[in-house]
């Protein structure tokens, strides 16, 4: 920037260097000259004309560094500097920003309409633009096509959803090649080898299958491989696995595979005891004569191993609510070995307190400090479940399992009062005795198959939290984590901190839709090196 005074002092020329043509010969491009009249100024005149172009100078400085930034510093003049600021210095906007709101009127417009029926829709945004250059299209066809395609794509995204779901459902429902193969080999062995068949516990040992010193574990399962691991945890992790005695029921069908493995892996020093439902006398038709139609029933057989999908609109069913009725279908539910908990007085007379266990849960901890606990008069010591922020798994109340529409549910239940976890639980069977839990159990069951299964759809815990209702002590929750099934995003830090951890829900550890970065907890406790899982490709992760 330049002020040059000419000679006479009649003109003053304000100039800025160019590299352009455009320039006075000297490099220069002159921004401003003012001209004076031909007679002499007075020193006052001069004074206030300085002082003029000092107020003026700041602004000339700072619109030609704008025009050098923005790559105009071919501007000559004034005149060209006023055709690129002048808009702007008079709040006024360019055509763009009307277009964008008369674009955006279109799309309201469109979203609010329906989209006519047999459109021909293009397969993608390219070729979207193809056809909108091709056929001229104006604002609003293409603004239809674009809300078609979007409506299009939103249903295909939510069928592979729903297909993705049920796949996962088959999956859980299934038995893994390796495991299925791991139960007959073992059934086979039981059949040709004397030490597969050989006592569980030995004869001196009898005895303290009813010793109420130590600590009595009871698994109900018919996964061996499964069942390996819950011992196998539950010994590694103890203070006095010398005190720990397993005491695993199975169905007849698993029972030889059971035993062989048990027999020919022994757990020692811990004492395993290995029974199938059929070896117990007091397990008669007279005895459960609800679970025997649960068992029997065509309907229920029926909805528990028909298509899972029949009778339901997926159209107006959201993807929760749609795994939530798959997880209720899961054959499961309708075996003996689910409901055999509920039992557990009776089969063990002998026994005062026991902790029961499933067979998708890893012990990292000395489980035996849980014989401590005092549960102030009740029967079941459980972890509550309506306490976490997590939707699928600890924020469950009576309301996420019964059917409070039901006027029997509705009479006799608070729909707010808090859930509670089965998978890890203490039961004081002496307290136990002394209640109708079973009796209420089975009521419930009957007045659930008489509403044909209106007041609750999943598995034994529904009519266990009615039936255990005011005989529930809340442990901990440390000693039991749930969600492992369920949780892709749990916390590693809870996974090590917790004494037991719970793979409750679709993905099972031993699984192939198993959550990768939790199997290791449950496979450090698998024995790989052994010939019968090896045989049967059981492989390391």
């Amino acid at each position: 920037m330049h002020l040059h005074f000419s000679p006479s002092m009649r003109s003053i020329t304000i100039s800025s260097s160019c590299n352009g043509s455009n320039n006075n010969g000297n490099g220069f491009v002159d921004l401003m000259k003012i001209k004076v009249a031909a007679r002499h100024m007075s020193y006052r005149t001069f004074f206030h004309t300085i002082l003029i172009l000092a107020f003026l100078l700041p602004f000339v400085f700072i619109l030609t560094a704008v025009v050098t930034l923005e790559g105009v510093n071919k501007c000559s003049s004034f005149d060209c500097l006023g055709r690129r600021f002048g808009p702007r210095l008079l709040g006024r906007v360019d055509d763009s920003g009307r277009m964008v709101r008369d674009f955006y009127k279109i799309l309201d417009e469109v979203n609010s309409m329906e989209v006519p029926d047999g459109l021909k829709l293009p397969d993608s945004f390219g070729q979207l633009i193809s056809e909108m250059n091709n056929n001229q299209y104006d604002a609003r066809t293409f603004a239809i096509m674009l809300r078609a395609m979007m409506d299009k794509f939103e249903r295909d995204i939510n069928e592979s959803k729903f297909s993705e779901l049920m796949n996962k459902h088959f999956a859980a429902s299934s038995i893994p090649k390796g495991i299925h193969c791991l139960s007959l080999r073992l059934t086979d062995e039981y059949s040709s080898n004397a030490n597969a068949r050989k006592q569980l516990p030995s004869p001196e040992f009898l005895p303290l299958l009813s010793d109420n010193s130590y600590y009595h574990f009871i698994l109900s399962t018919d996964n061996i491989l499964a069942a390996s691991v819950v011992v196998t945890s539950t010994i590694q992790s103890s203070l006095k696995p010398e005190k720990i005695v397993f005491h695993i029921i199975t169905d007849k069908k698993t029972y030889a595979g059971m035993h062989s493995w048990f027999a020919l892996n022994p757990a020692s020093p811990a004492i395993i005891e290995v029974k199938g439902i059929h070896q117990f006398d007091w397990l008669t038709r007279e005895n459960v004569p609800v679970l025997e139609v649960v068992e029997n029933h065509n309907g229920i057989r029926d909805y528990y191993h028909g298509n899972p999908v029949s009778g339901t609109n997926l159209s107006a069913t959201t993807l929760r609510n749609f795994a939530s009725k798959l997880q209720a279908r899961s054959p499961k539910y309708i075996s003996l070995l689910n409901h055999i908990r509920i039992y557990l007085p009776e089969l063990f007379p002998n026994l005062d307190k026991v902790v029961f266990l499933d067979d998708d849960v890893v012990i990292q901890r000395d489980l035996s400090p849980l014989w401590e606990i005092d549960l102030e008069g009740h029967v079941n010591g459980a972890v509550e479940t309506c306490k976490g922020e997590d939707a699928w798994v600890m924020s469950k109340r009576f309301r996420n399992y019964l059917n409070f529409s039901h006027p029997l549910i509705a009479k006799h239940l608070d729909p707010e009062e808090c859930a509670w976890a089965y998978g890890m639980n203490i039961f004081d069977l002496q307290a136990w005795r002394k209640t109708d839990i079973r009796e209420t159990y089975h009521f419930w069951l009957k007045e659930n198959l008489k509403s044909n299964m209106t007041m609750w759809k999943l598995g034994t815990l529904p009519p266990a939290l009615i039936a255990f209702k005011g005989h529930v002590h809340h442990i901990d929750p440390s000693w039991h984590l749930l969600g492992l099934g369920y949780q892709i995003k749990t916390s590693i830090d809870d996974v090590e901190k917790a004494a037991v951890i719970h793979y409750n829900g679709q993905s099972k550890p031993w699984l192939p839709i198993g959550f990768e970065h939790l199997r290791p907890y449950w496979a450090k406790y698998v024995n790989y090196s052994n010939d019968f899982v090896r045989n049967c490709h059981i492989l390391e992760p």
